[in-house]
Formats: C-alpha cells, structure tokens, sequence
C-alpha cells in the first residue's frame, strides 16, 4: 500500500472540502469519480487531490463533521475498477466504486491527514 500525506481542508461558509497530497504541487487532469466527487490526476496518472464542492449535501454528514482534520482517503484501483472511501475520525463517511476509465494504474493509495 502506498502511504501519502493528506493535506484538508473544509470551508464551511461554502460548503467545500479539498484535500491534496503535501508533495503535490498541482495536477494534471480532474475526473468525477461519484457525483460531485472530483479527483485531481497528476501527470503519472496518479491520485494528487479530491475535490468535494457541497461536501455535506454529497456526503450526507454535517459540517461540523467535515471540519475535523482527521481525514483518511483509500483509493484501490485494477484494470476495471476504483474504489473511493472516505473517513473521518475513523468512521467511514463514503464509500463509491466506478469504472476505472482514467487511465489510473493498479494501486492500493492511502491519503492520511496522521501519515
């Protein structure tokens, strides 16, 4: 499993929460992965940033939920499918598998607000 460290944030006045990995400066692409879950791709088609605009609506969870800083994000991926989970003070909030049609290779990712 590859172990990254999650940088999140949560702004409450809009409703959003992004989390990017610390070594990433930017990304390549973004996909939507579930409804109004977005996934920022860097250039070797790896997992760099989720974007959640409506956190709370899209996650059905509330905000004060949301503004904890203790946030894991698993991300399995093969050939066929990706998995999306997502945890917050170890209770996990989401969960989404889709079709793995970004080109993503065959990973187990871990994104670790405690890494």
């Amino acid at each position: 499993m590859m172990k990254k460290r999650l940088i999140s944030s949560y702004d409450k006045k809009n409703d959003t929460f992004v989390g990017k990995l610390q070594e990433e400066s930017g990304y390549y692409v973004d996909y939507e992965i579930s409804d109004g879950i977005y996934m920022g791709i860097n250039n070797f088609n790896l997992p760099s940033a989720i974007f959640i605009p409506n956190a709370s609506k899209v996650l059905n969870i509330s905000k004060s939920v949301l503004e904890s800083p203790d946030v894991l994000i698993n991300i399995k991926c093969d050939d066929i499918s990706l998995s999306f989970k997502m945890f917050i003070e170890n209770l996990k909030i989401f969960s989404a598998i889709c079709r793995n049609n970004f080109d993503i290779p065959n990973i187990n990712y871990e994104m670790d607000s405690n890494f």
